[in-house]
């Protein structure tokens, strides 16, 4: 039985369409005169659409902006060439009561009765402005926390570079070995901060990283006490930025140890699928119910605790655009899971 197209064949049933549309709609003639408006103009701009529909469009445009509005549907009529993006042109409309609105605007031109018109599809953007703005002072703000903490840790830590050369030179102990290579990760830390926070980006460039040797350099350069390291046969190379993975097996050795206790076992080894790797430990492990929590910033069940570690694995992980998934470990403790990893 073919469909009925009685509805959709019928003016009443666009109009509805139109009528109850949420975006403003607006059609003017080749004189800037507007001869429609739906309802939702009055929701965005303040008038009714009796008031608009016999007026300029210059109504609803800024003063300062009347002359090029008119000079280019002037140009479009005579010569039909585009000098904007007809699909979506960001331009300030003016208010009934005088205030500036920021809108999205797309065009359309048709013919009726052999006459030219424009229909403007009208939307308020000003949340999503006010958006962009506020993630703009957040992002400037940043910078400068940035610039000053990279400063401020640099000073103190480039003396404490400095003693601990002079001391090696007389005893070059492996605890000041260290000490020196901890030194040395701080430094590559804080130019990360600051390389990454002017991109915007939570990781830099890709390259193939050894993961047994990172795993085993990420565990010297972390406080880890009496805790015990293996690292399982199966673990190959990965691509990915080897500065960030290495501060996320910092922040989960760093982890097990602050709640599985001095002396947890911890271990590292490939997924089965073959394109992850886990990292497990025999503590405590966490409660099914809080898993989705722990990765949240600030999220701490120590009173001590800072609730950035695991934050920060999290968003290195999706900077990957791996897949971390918190699971039991095989000895009861936790076990986290990341997939999606590029092998090579």
């Amino acid at each position: 039985m073919p469909p009925d197209t009685s509805l959709v064949d019928s003016d009443s049933f666009y109009r509805t369409l139109v009528e109850n549309a949420s975006e403003g709609m607006l059609t003017i003639d080749t004189e800037s005169r507007i001869v429609y408006a739906n309802p939702a103009i009055e929701d965005i701009l303040g008038y009714e659409p009796a008031e608009l529909v016999g007026s300029s469009k210059m109504t609803i445009i800024p003063e300062r902006l009347q002359s090029t509005h008119a000079e280019a549907l002037e140009s479009y009529v005579e010569t039909g060439t585009r000098h904007i993006d007809w699909d979506g042109i960001e331009l300030p409309a003016r208010h009934k009561d005088g205030h500036e609105v920021p809108t999205l605007i797309s065009l359309r031109e048709h013919e009726f009765d052999g006459d030219q018109y424009f229909t403007g599809i009208v939307r308020d953007i000003s949340e999503r402005q006010e958006r962009e703005e506020a993630l703009r002072d957040q992002k400037e703000r940043l910078d400068q926390f940035a610039d000053i903490l990279a400063h401020d840790i640099r000073n103190p830590l480039t003396v404490a570079q400095g003693y601990v050369e002079l001391a090696r030179e007389d005893d070059d102990t492996p605890e000041l070995e260290r000490v020196g290579d901890a030194l040395d990760r701080i430094d590559h830390l804080v130019d990360d901060v600051l390389a990454l926070s002017k991109a915007g980006r939570i990781v830099g460039r890709s390259e193939s990283v050894d993961l047994p040797a990172l795993v085993e350099d990420a565990w010297e350069t972390t406080e880890t006490r009496d805790a015990t390291l293996h690292v399982e046969d199966g673990l190959g190379a990965i691509t990915a930025d080897r500065s960030r993975v290495s501060e996320l097996f910092e922040n989960l050795f760093r982890n097990a140890v602050e709640h599985g206790g001095d002396a947890v076992d911890v271990r590292v080894g490939p997924l089965g699928t073959g394109t992850g790797f886990y990292v497990a430990d025999d503590g405590p492990g966490i409660d099914e119910s809080i898993r989705e929590s722990v990765v949240d910033h600030g999220f701490s069940t120590d009173v001590d605790g800072t609730g950035y570690g695991l934050s920060i694995v999290q968003q290195i992980a999706a900077g990957h655009g791996w897949e971390l998934t918190i699971t039991d470990g095989p000895e009861g403790g936790a076990r986290f899971d990341f997939r999606g990893v590029d092998q090579d």
